[in-house]
């Protein structure tokens, strides 16, 4: 499957500026799955912010109806 960067870029919605996989998620979910962790987008606005990109951190914010 071909990465559409160009189209996905728009609505990306990662705050993390110098990231290089930026718009191109199947580089970024194969990234962040390496590390457990999930990516930007799987995060409110709030919880993206933080960086904090791990399962736990997921959770919590499930658990804590703020996703």
């Amino acid at each position: 499957m071909e990465c559409r960067r160009d189209k996905m870029i728009k609505s990306c919605t990662c705050t993390y500026e110098p990231c290089s996989r930026k718009g191109a998620c199947c580089e970024c979910i194969s990234y962040h799955l390496k590390s457990r962790q999930l990516p930007g987008c799987c995060f409110s606005a709030e919880g993206e912010k933080t960086y904090d990109r791990s399962f736990e951190h997921f959770a919590r914010l499930v658990t804590e109806n703020k996703v």
